[in-house]
């Protein structure tokens, strides 16, 4: 039967070997630390980066002045055609119905 002292096989090479990091304990502890740094810059670029998209993107309520919300309910209000107001147009127009339809580029 195996001997076992301090928990530890003898068979075992070294019973420390899962404290051994501690031996170069500055070296991890800069390693360590070099990561967060790293990854603190990489969230930082990346914030930086949402932020300057956000910048891109137009949102009303943030880019318009404070008057323009109320323009802007009044646009959406509107409606292009109204069938009784079209008539009156038409028929108030100087404009040839029968004339071709204009194509830039196109010489007739």
């Amino acid at each position: 039967e195996d001997q076992v002292v301090n928990g530890h096989d003898e068979k075992e090479n070294n019973p420390f070997a899962e404290y051994m990091w501690m031996e170069n304990e500055e070296d991890f502890n800069r390693q360590v630390e070099e990561e967060l740094q790293e990854q603190e810059f990489l969230d930082r670029c990346f914030q930086e980066m949402l932020e300057e998209e956000d910048q891109d993107w137009f949102i009303p309520s943030r880019d318009l002045p404070q008057g323009m919300g109320q323009l802007q309910q009044q646009l959406n209000g509107l409606s292009v055609g109204d069938s009784h107001g079209s008539e009156d147009i038409l028929s108030k127009s100087n404009l040839n119905p029968d004339a071709k339809e204009f194509v830039p580029g196109v010489k007739y």
